[in-house]
């Protein structure tokens, strides 16, 4: 089968497309896709790098989301057939032109859901959908502020938040992001260059925000700053570098809270997985949020894909597609 492999850990130059491997061997759970639409995330730069352990021997695959066509079925597999559409979000050697999937972690994909759609919103939507209703429950008139906003899990805050009545703030880098921010919904958009903490403050009436979504690292203390008292800070990234020590007198004399979140901790069962890609699904079909439209690479391009993310040009979801 073609795949995108690497040996060595280092920049986009170490992806080489390899069209002589093996096809997966199919344990009695499992399921083989043939993929139709691969996304592309920074955990695969971080693996790419070095920074993510990786099991095994090189080789490596990278990759951990996509969607596809069911080729073939384990022996004990009875609820999914050959024919059927799948997607899933936590699968390794996506980059591939086919993986094994264990059905535990295989999310059939409802009629108006397209590959490219899952393959772009099954990772970012349901990060978001976690960050909004379980690191924390976004009400009605809550003042939201989300970092990077019109990336990939930003434009879904931003559009999420919205659709739960918040009056939503979008930090970006560039008039050209915040134009993206702004379409989707966003009630203000402020640039990183700018004093975005005292815009922030000045736009609250000086009383700060709800909730910030903080994926930067680097900004933590600003994002502190421009948060209410009682207010918190959601901590799930940190694209922009190590975040400052955090001193808990701080905390404790502000009455604010400083949450994390990791997508892993919630999707813990099939059951569990299911029943929040199915309310994903739901708000895509419904319009409440939109998926931006992707970047495609070819499989065989896939190292221009990665040069493309790390140069923090993109917008949305960059795919591959096999």
């Amino acid at each position: 089968m073609n795949a995108l492999i690497f040996e060595k850990f280092g920049s986009a130059d170490v992806l080489e497309y390899r069209t002589n491997l093996p096809q997966p061997l199919l344990k009695s759970d499992e399921i083989l896709l043939e993929m139709k639409s691969i996304g592309v995330n920074y955990a695969d730069v971080y693996r790419r790098k070095g920074n993510y352990h990786l099991a095994g021997q090189p080789p490596f695959i990278l990759g951990y989301e996509g969607a596809g066509i069911v080729v073939a079925i384990g022996e004990d597999v009875s609820h999914i057939a050959i024919g059927d559409r799948i997607g899933f979000a936590d699968v390794p050697y996506a980059n591939a032109e086919y993986v094994a999937l264990p059905i535990s972690k295989a999310i059939p994909l409802p009629e108006g859901i397209s590959f490219d759609t899952a393959a772009s919103m099954l990772l970012q939507g349901l990060t978001a959908q976690y960050l909004t209703e379980d690191s924390y429950s976004i009400k009605n008139n809550d003042t939201v502020l989300v970092h990077a906003a019109a990336g990939g899990v930003g434009q879904n805050l931003v559009q999420i938040a919205k659709m739960k009545g918040a009056t939503v703030i979008g930090l970006t880098s560039s008039p050209e992001k915040a134009a993206i921010v702004s379409n989707i919904g966003a009630d203000a958009v402020f640039l990183y260059k700018d004093e975005w903490v005292a815009q922030t403050l000045d736009f609250t009436a000086n009383k700060g925000v709800s909730v910030v979504y903080e994926s930067v690292g680097a900004t933590l203390m600003s994002s502190f700053e421009a948060t209410r008292i009682a207010g918190t800070v959601v901590f799930y990234g940190m694209a922009g570098g190590d975040p400052e020590p955090i001193d808990p007198r701080m905390l404790m004399d502000t009455s604010k809270t400083l949450t994390g979140g990791d997508l892993w901790n919630v999707l813990t069962t099939p059951t569990a997985r299911q029943e929040r890609a199915n309310r994903l699904f739901n708000w895509l079909l419904e319009g409440h949020i939109k998926t931006p439209e992707p970047t495609v690479f070819a499989l065989e391009n896939g190292a221009d894909a990665h040069r493309f993310l790390e140069s923090r040009q993109s917008t949305g979801k960059l795919l591959l597609h096999p």
